[in-house]
């Protein structure tokens, strides 16, 4: 087929769908927008990679996204307690919130949500062509998102996630319109993004940066060049593919590093000396009665409302003993977590199997198979000893400012 014939061919495929072409440093992007619960976008990303003459196919995925389309056992391959370990706890909790929608969506609009970013991936690589994948880890997305938050914000958006994996009706009509336009993450966090811009650079505007930094990155000796990406990202892709200047690997860096945290954690100082001080005013003002007395309430609402939060989530025993033993003293220390010490045991002592994995994402679908369920049940231990931990330090303190004053 000669040159001519392939572009009229490739121009016959893209007709009618929403896409941009980019030509920059010498190879031709051609941006194939889809949407995400689509049989129609399945079909086109088909034809582009059978119809067109590319060297590499790009899609907006990442590694963690592209496994959980691919394999279904990918959830039963993780090791929880390294996930607690690590401080991924929130992460994991994204990533299965995401799964629990998508979930949702299949069994709502008879589609697999993302089966156009699997076949792109599939036909690419059983044409023999370098596939990429260049979308930043939703985790990390998320992490970024949650770092520029307040206390509040960041307590609104986790609630939402837990509701989201408890959720079972039926997604919203502007839900499917915001697929059919084209980003699932846009979707997913559709409530928060509206109210909150931080949210939606983080989500939307960051990413669009994020994939044009890696398909210059990613490009190589390639030529052409096709991405299939959500057409919520065909604007913005294209803007920063031909305007931005600075070096690729700069950009990509920045956009996955996360933002600074203070070099001294303010709120745990001021705490703790206000808790201390506190004791040590009572002990010296009002004698052995009157310190005895604000340790124990201190002691008491913080150790027994983490305690409460454990028992809650139907925690063991033994950790319920270590959510009432650290609740009064992690608030005290900026790496301590009452909640990720009493998960970390209740993983331990009960720790999840394969089956509890694989049925994971059906028991989260209702409150009982929440509890029922050894790994949803271990982040509800996470969630509700922390949840019970920050009101008993609320409590206890208001407690000890009522007896100093």
């Amino acid at each position: 087929m000669s040159a001519v014939a392939e572009l009229l061919s490739e121009d016959a495929v893209l007709q009618g769908q929403p896409h941009a072409i980019v030509e920059r440093d010498g190879v031709r992007y051609t941006l194939l927008g889809t949407a995400h619960v689509s049989r129609a976008s399945v079909e086109a990303v088909r034809e582009a990679i059978a119809g067109g003459d590319y060297d590499a196919v790009a899609v907006e995925l990442d590694e963690a996204r592209l496994q959980a389309l691919s394999d279904p056992n990918a959830l039963a391959k993780l090791d929880l307690i390294q996930v607690l370990r690590s401080g991924r706890t929130a992460m994991f909790a994204a990533n299965l919130a995401l799964s629990a929608y998508q979930r949702r969506l299949a069994e709502q609009l008879g589609i697999e949500p993302g089966a156009e970013l699997k076949q792109a991936v599939l036909d690419g690589r059983g044409r023999g062509l370098p596939v990429h994948l260049i979308d930043r880890e939703v985790g990390l997305t998320f992490k970024r998102a949650s770092a520029r938050l307040g206390f509040w914000g960041r307590a609104k958006l986790g609630g939402g996630l837990l509701a989201s994996l408890l959720a079972s009706d039926d997604v919203g009509a502007e839900e499917i319109e915001k697929l059919k336009q084209g980003d699932m993450l846009e979707a997913s966090f559709s409530e928060f993004a509206s109210e909150s811009p931080a949210i939606y650079e983080t989500v939307i505007a960051e990413r669009d940066r994020y994939m044009a930094a890696r398909l210059r990155e990613t490009a190589g000796d390639a030529r052409e060049v096709l991405a299939v990406v959500g057409a919520g990202h065909l604007q913005g892709l294209a803007q920063h593919l031909r305007e931005e200047t600075r070096p690729a690997d700069a950009v990509r860096a920045e956009l996955e590093a996360l933002p600074p945290k203070s070099g001294i954690p303010w709120f745990t100082i001021v705490l703790a000396t206000f808790v201390v001080g506190g004791f040590a005013w009572g002990f010296w003002q009002g004698g052995l009665d009157v310190g005895s007395d604000l340790l124990l309430q201190w002691v008491l609402a913080t150790g027994v409302l983490g305690a409460i939060g454990c028992a809650i989530a139907g925690g063991h025993p033994l950790s319920i003993l270590v959510a009432f033993l650290a609740s009064p003293i992690t608030p005290l220390h900026p790496a301590l977590a009452s909640g990720t010490l009493s998960a970390l045991t209740e993983a331990w002592l009960r720790k999840p199997t394969y089956a509890d994995f694989m049925a994971l994402r059906d028991d989260v679908q209702t409150v009982r198979g929440w509890w029922r369920n050894r790994v949803a049940r271990v982040l509800l231990n996470f969630f509700l000893t922390s949840l019970g931990t920050a009101i008993g330090v609320w409590t206890g303190g208001l407690q000890m400012l009522n007896t100093l004053f």
